[in-house]
């Protein structure tokens, strides 16, 4: 099992609230998009341009509602700074905290005061919040247009394992909507975001990790 295959497994059986971070079921197209159910399809004139629209927001913050596989429901707020820094902050009675610092993602739960923490690498993250969305590499599954919607499932085994990422975009004005990450085991979170801002500044520790309340992760603060 890769580490990405173990990252997001564990966090299906122990962490099922957090899959909403990682990445934006009911609310996907009814279409499944597995990993491997469908080949890689070269990414559209559309789907770079939506990419790079998004990669060239720098900052963006909001609120989401997060549906998991089972229908529940949580919500909360949103930060993210590009590259490679995110927080979500579940709303109460959820403890559960999301911090991407620019090289790990820390996991938290306030309530039992406990961290983990995984290399922003081996998460769909990654990609989400890369200085510039490549579509070319062969991680386009899937491009659907239509009026009021363009979905774009993306996947790269070496990142996501064997998850999928459906990211669904405003056909007019590229604004990121929802996503849903589809796990391996063929189960879905999606996250709609609303109220969302563009183009603010953010004290440096709201993505700030603290790594010590982590056993064992000096080195990884460095």
């Amino acid at each position: 099992m890769s580490n990405s295959d173990t990252f997001l497994s564990g966090l299906t059986v122990t962490r099922r609230d957090l899959l909403g971070a990682f990445a934006v079921a009911a609310m996907a197209s009814a279409i499944p998009f597995g990993a491997h159910a469908q080949a890689a399809a070269p990414a559209s004139g559309t789907a770079q341009a939506i990419a790079d629209h998004f990669s060239g927001v720098t900052t963006m913050q909001g609120e989401f509602v997060q549906f998991g596989p089972r229908g529940e429901q949580t919500g909360g707020k949103f930060f993210i700074q590009r590259p490679g820094k995110l927080r979500f902050n579940y709303d109460d009675p959820s403890p559960m905290r999301v911090i991407a610092d620019g090289k790990n993602v820390a996991i938290g739960n306030t309530k039992l005061k406990t961290w983990d923490l995984y290399p922003l690498s081996k998460t769909p993250l990654s990609l989400l919040l890369a200085q510039h969305i490549d579509l070319s590499a062969g991680m386009v599954k899937r491009v659907k247009e239509e009026s009021d919607l363009t979905t774009i499932a993306l996947g790269n085994n070496t990142v996501f394992g064997n998850s999928t990422i459906t990211m669904m975009f405003d056909p007019k004005t590229y604004d990121l909507r929802q996503w849903t990450i589809t796990d391996n085991q063929g189960k879905d979170t999606s996250v709609m975001i609303f109220n969302v801002k563009t183009g603010m500044q953010f004290d440096d520790r709201v993505f700030r990790v603290p790594y010590e309340s982590i056993p064992g992760t000096a080195a990884s603060r460095d």
